[in-house]
């Protein structure tokens, strides 16, 4: 779908951002959720709210488990859940955990561009899924469409609301609010950006700093703050960037292929090295 970039003269290029996961490295630590949600004013609405699965966090982490029982290899294909309803688990052995950080996953042919009403969701010439607040009016079509539940809907105005106060409505919480990024209000579906302020900023000192288009570089605040270096993102049309290499492991995998949906992010699938599972 995406021809290969041409670097004009004039210097402007036609990136295409995209993001690799290392599953052998991610931890499932959450240091990028935090990260995430500080860079994007994502409102912590409580453990009541999420109860609710009314959750607001841009980024999740999925975990898979694979173990042996009685039965052979068990993996959550196998319905873990019934295996033994009493709870008791002793008999498990040797328990393998998988962590996979889940977040917008910026597809080529999103399903959710395709059915908001009003063109609040589009595509950029970059490869980013890109949002429009203030022309959603929150039908929620989007999220009912995307196949990896990544969108979150702003069920209240959770700023300057004494129902929501953690440490977002104080004077000292709003110093910590990114002036670069909107406050999203009541009504509307919110996302991963990519952090798109980076990619602006990044892209605006490569140019004051006379470097060339390929040698932009971006990190974004889940990469950031990643301890493990799980997480790269750069431009695919960059064929000396990190991602461009990651994608051609061929460890690389997207979530769903089969819905040729031509998503962002490739995750590096997870080595085991034991034997016994």
């Amino acid at each position: 779908m995406w021809e290969k970039a041409e670097y004009s003269k004039d210097g402007a290029p036609n990136h295409l951002w995209a993001m690799a996961i290392d599953l052998n490295s991610c931890t499932g630590c959450g240091s990028c959720v935090v990260s995430c949600s500080i860079e994007n004013n994502v409102p912590v609405v409580g453990r009541d709210e999420i109860r609710l699965r009314r959750e607001m966090h841009w980024i999740r982490i999925d975990r898979y488990y694979a173990f042996n029982s009685a039965e052979g290899l068990m993996t959550k294909d196998d319905e873990i859940a019934k295996v033994d309803a009493s709870g008791n688990f002793d008999h498990w052995q040797n328990v393998n955990v998988l962590h996979q950080p889940m977040m917008c996953q910026h597809c080529a042919n999103a399903p959710c561009e395709t059915v908001c009403p009003v063109l609040a969701t589009t595509h950029s010439t970059e490869g980013l899924n890109q949002m429009t607040y203030n022309r959603c009016i929150g039908t929620k079509y989007c999220g009912n469409n995307c196949p990896y539940k990544v969108r979150r809907f702003n069920w209240f105005r959770y700023n300057d609301n004494d129902h929501f106060d953690f440490h977002f409505n104080n004077p000292l919480g709003k110093m910590v609010i990114n002036p670069d990024v909107t406050v999203r209000t009541r009504g509307v579906m919110e996302k991963c950006s990519f952090c798109v302020q980076r990619v602006q900023e990044g892209k605006l000192k490569a140019k004051r700093d006379g470097k060339s288009p390929n040698e932009v570089i971006v990190q974004t605040a889940c990469q950031r703050a990643c301890p493990s270096n799980a997480i790269v993102f750069g431009d695919l049309h960059n064929p000396e960037s990190e991602v461009s290499k990651l994608y051609k492991n061929e460890r690389g995998f997207s979530v769903l292929e089969e819905l040729n949906v031509q998503p962002s992010v490739k995750y590096m699938t997870k080595i085991r090295n034991n034997d016994s599972i």
